[in-house]
């Protein structure tokens, strides 16, 4: 009796000997899995003399882990015994691999199906937003736990169906915190804070998400003091909750209360300092977004990113760049949001050497065969005047999107290619792809840039009785742009006034230049009253008529409105023109306020340069200067225009057979036109200048714009 005991005993022990064996070989499987060491965790399988269901489970569930679920499916075909958790393993992994129809097959097949089952595959539709699928599941469950209600009541509330999701919510039976929480959100999402409130005070217990919900849906709904006072009563905040609060009073322009409430914050984590740089960047406090970027101890990439983003939003061009080489030179990997910003401050400064530099990067990290990057390359290659290459980048792919097709017209427009920009629109059509605003807007401007009035108005008449687009303001904009550039002022005119909709200040700024051009008078003043109607504190028309009136030596009529932009605290923008030599960005401005740091160096080449126009005939129109001068300082004036002043440091400092590359921020004058024209014939350089319209191509003499601009 107690020999058979003592067997007894020892077979007891030899079983959980086994047992606890075979656990911890499924653990440490389930471990390698976690580390992504997928190999490792087969190794240890297969070596397993005894496998139990457990293991097989957890290799099975490691393989989908790793995305490799056709291997996960042959074991679970190998498995000499499977359990209900072997089935739900392989919905579950399907479905996290979204293969919702494979998923659905083996929910079918089951021979036996718990809650687990069904809730799994329910949570597959609402995740694929199959939420009619997954509704018509759920109705079909034998039973229901809280969690399956909360993962349909979720799949209501991501469709935007608040209504179903509150009738739902009111039939389940058990409600926890998580089923609570979700529906305060969703009520919160379609406004109704009154019902998520009372939802949220008649809670038994709370936890610090259902807070933050609250909190988050007072501040996205614009009631940022209620918000505040129930952030100030919430027994424990987490760094989410201060987010949320903080991005409340950014989001309505309170600022200042943002600052305060970050500066009471015990610690300041990185996420909420990201959060606070972006929220102050959008309301236009860029210096606050940089001190608290100065005052972080620890930055991530978002970080980085977000400042960056900051100075490329509010038009800090040249300090966005200054901070992309700072992160370089410490070390940071720029990652997708930055490399996009900076291609944008490339695009927008025209300097192509650090353009060049960031797609290198976009190279490098396996994104530039991504169609989105692809037609920002595109936009910041025409912008900083390679035609060439953006063509390149626009070949290489087969599948275009809208985005790219209208990158690409838009570029054309720019550079004055109406006949390339309409043959793009062209094969668009063919390729089946369908034209939107955007597509027309740069139809229509290459149009006008290039002087093709007949196919401009063709492409016109072609938006409503072909493509069914109702033209909006922005296309009329064009029209009359095209038809002014044409000297067609009356038509012009006439479609102002036969439009649907009120002209905005752009369709009759666009008269207003045509005016300038044509130096029409009469127009322009009947043109400018309405402009200052439209926009009192814009100094362009008061500018353009002042132009029009200094061209035709109406001095006294300057004066006065000259005088009335004084009165009206109304300011014109000066002129500046920039250049990057070395992948630094020089910056201009005309006459001698604010010079260069090599500006005497600069002047002498000029003067050098003047020498050699003057042999091939240039003679400076002082038409072109609009003060009441004598001839001498007429030619003094010119002499500095910005435009000038850049292409002279280009000469001096980029070396033989490289292309100069200029950007003005206003339209260039008549005067630098013709001039740099001469330059480029003198010198057998190939000068590109980007104004505030369009781009100009010098060579041999001439402009790619053939004088009309």
């Amino acid at each position: 009796m107690i020999k058979f005991r003592s067997a007894q005993s020892f077979c007891i022990q030899c079983q959980r000997h086994c047992s606890s064996t075979a656990a911890l070989t499924s653990s440490q499987i389930a471990y390698y899995v976690r580390l992504g060491q997928i190999e490792t965790a087969r190794e240890l399988f297969d070596q397993t003399p005894d496998k139990t269901t457990s293991s097989w489970n957890s290799i099975i569930s490691g393989y989908f882990h790793n995305s490799q679920p056709n291997e996960a499916q042959r074991l679970f075909d190998e498995m000499p015994q499977r359990n209900t958790v072997s089935w739900n393993g392989l919905i579950s992994g399907y479905v996290k691999n979204g293969m919702i129809k494979k998923a659905r097959q083996v929910f079918d097949l089951m021979p036996e199906r718990n809650v687990i089952s069904w809730t799994s595959m329910v949570r597959g539709y609402v995740e694929e937003r199959m939420v009619s699928e997954a509704e018509a599941l759920f109705r079909r469950m034998p039973e229901k736990n809280v969690i399956s209600w909360t993962v349909m009541l979720g799949g209501l509330i991501r469709e935007g169906r608040i209504d179903d999701a509150r009738r739902l919510y009111d039939l389940m039976p058990v409600k926890d915190v998580v089923t609570r929480t979700s529906m305060i959100g969703g009520l919160c999402s379609n406004g109704r804070l009154e019902e998520a409130r009372e939802i949220f005070d008649s809670m038994p217990q709370r936890n610090a998400v259902s807070w933050t919900t609250m909190i988050s849906g007072y501040a996205q709904n614009g009631k940022v003091d209620v918000a505040r006072k129930l952030f100030e009563v919430m027994p424990e905040r987490n760094e989410v909750t201060w987010t949320a609060m903080l991005m409340g009073y950014t989001r309505c322009g309170r600022t200042e209360d943002a600052w305060d409430l970050f500066k009471a914050m015990p610690d300041k984590p990185v996420t909420v300092c990201n959060t606070m740089i972006m929220g102050l960047g959008e309301n236009g406090e860029v210096s606050k977004a940089r001190k608290v970027f100065d005052l972080m101890g620890e930055r991530d990439d978002s970080t980085w990113s977000s400042m960056i983003k900051v100075y490329e939003r509010k038009g800090r061009e040249l300090e966005a760049i200054s901070l992309f080489r700072s992160m370089q030179s410490e070390g940071v990997k720029p990652h997708f949001p930055s490399l996009i910003s900076v291609l944008s401050v490339c695009a927008s400064l025209s300097t192509l050497d650090h353009g060049r530099q960031t797609h290198a990067h976009l190279i490098r990290s396996k994104l530039d065969d991504d169609v989105y990057v692809s037609s920002v390359l595109i936009t910041m290659y025409m912008k900083c005047g390679d035609v060439v290459k953006a063509k390149i980048l626009f070949d290489r792919f087969s599948c275009k999107d809208i985005v790219m097709w209208n990158s690409m017209i838009t570029g054309y427009a720019q550079h004055g290619l109406g006949d390339e920009a309409l043959q793009v629109f062209r094969d668009m059509s063919l390729s089946g792809i369908q034209a939107d605003d955007v597509t027309f807007i740069g139809v229509l401007s290459a149009c006008s840039y290039s002087g093709k009035v007949k196919e401009g108005k063709e492409v016109f008449d072609s938006m409503k009785s072909k493509y069914k687009i109702e033209p909006i303001t922005g296309h009329y904009a064009c029209m009359v742009d095209m038809l002014g550039r044409a000297g067609q002022l009356d038509e012009a005119m006439k479609l102002i006034n036969e439009m649907p909709v009120e002209a905005d200040a752009i369709v009759w700024g666009s008269l207003m230049g045509a005016c300038r051009n044509h130096t029409n008078t009469d127009m322009a003043e009947i043109v400018a009253k309405k402009l200052v109607e439209l926009e009192p504190k814009n100094a362009g028309p008061y500018v353009l008529l002042s132009n029009i009136y200094a061209s035709k030596g109406r001095w006294g009529d300057v004066d006065k409105v000259r005088k009335k932009m004084r009165y009206k605290k109304v300011s014109k923008s000066p002129g500046c023109s920039w250049i990057e030599v070395e992948k630094e960005v020089h910056m201009f401005t005309g006459g001698e306020r604010t010079p260069h740091r090599e500006h005497k160096e600069i002047v002498k080449k000029w003067e050098k340069l003047s020498g050699m126009l003057r042999e091939a005939g240039y003679n400076p129109d002082g038409a072109f200067v609009l003060h009441d001068v004598d001839e001498e300082e007429k030619v003094q004036s010119l002499r500095l225009h910005s435009e000038k002043l850049a292409v002279a440091f280009g000469l001096m400092k980029l070396g033989e057979g490289v292309a100069i590359r200029v950007m003005k921020n206003l339209r260039v004058c008549g005067d630098c036109h013709t001039a740099i024209k001469l330059i480029a014939n003198v010198t057998r350089r190939e000068i590109i200048l980007r104004d505030a319209n369009r781009f100009h191509h010098f060579k041999d003499g001439l402009c790619s714009c053939r004088d009309y601009w």
